[in-house]
């Protein structure tokens, strides 16, 4: 189901990475910020919603390591973001989509405002479809389901398309083998 999500998500503009362990998705994330320029500036920063993944991180180490992390949300720092980093519940391979429960709304703040969202997931969390997803996550008990298939995308009534104008950019998704860290 991986090869599938894969081709999909690519053809949706989403750039796609994989890795065996938590500890390589890990390097792999802080040298992308790196990599990005994210700063204790203003535009230039990081937001990281904790949660599975994040839970054992040490924050201070990970914000002395680079400047401009952040995992306290705000709706301000969010708008001056240049990176936000979540956890996705799920991953449809039929249409290359993320799903993830946001009812909170630090969780879409970190996956909306920011110009490149980092989504993080596990390949055991692939699934079919919607059906298979409804078989898991009832929307009766999560008030804000969110659908992610690419970056932001729009186009005006000429049919021109515009990428990023009600949100990131550039999607990246971070894809970790390891089934039993996620659990």
């Amino acid at each position: 189901m991986f090869e599938e999500f894969r081709i999909k998500a690519i053809a949706a503009g989403a750039e796609i990475f994989r890795f065996t362990t938590e500890d390589e998705a890990l390097d792999f994330i802080l040298s992308f910020l790196e990599a990005e320029g994210v700063s204790d500036s203003p535009g230039l920063y990081a937001l990281w919603q904790k949660g599975t993944f994040a839970k054992d991180v040490n924050e201070i180490y990970l914000e002395e390591r680079v400047p401009g992390l952040k995992f306290q949300i705000t709706r301000e720092t969010a708008a001056d973001s240049l990176v936000g980093i979540s956890e996705m519940e799920y991953a449809l391979s039929d249409t290359g989509s993320l799903v993830a429960n946001q009812t909170l709304v630090e969780h879409r703040l970190v996956s909306t405002l920011p110009d490149i969202h980092m989504a993080i997931t596990y390949t055991y969390k692939i699934l079919e479809g919607k059906v298979d997803l409804f078989r898991k996550m009832n929307p009766a008990n999560n008030r804000y389901i969110a659908f992610i298939t690419g970056p932001s995308r729009t186009a005006d009534i000429e049919r021109v398309l515009t990428i990023g104008v009600h949100g990131p950019k550039r999607l990246i998704i971070i894809f970790i083998d390891d089934e039993i860290a996620g659990e």
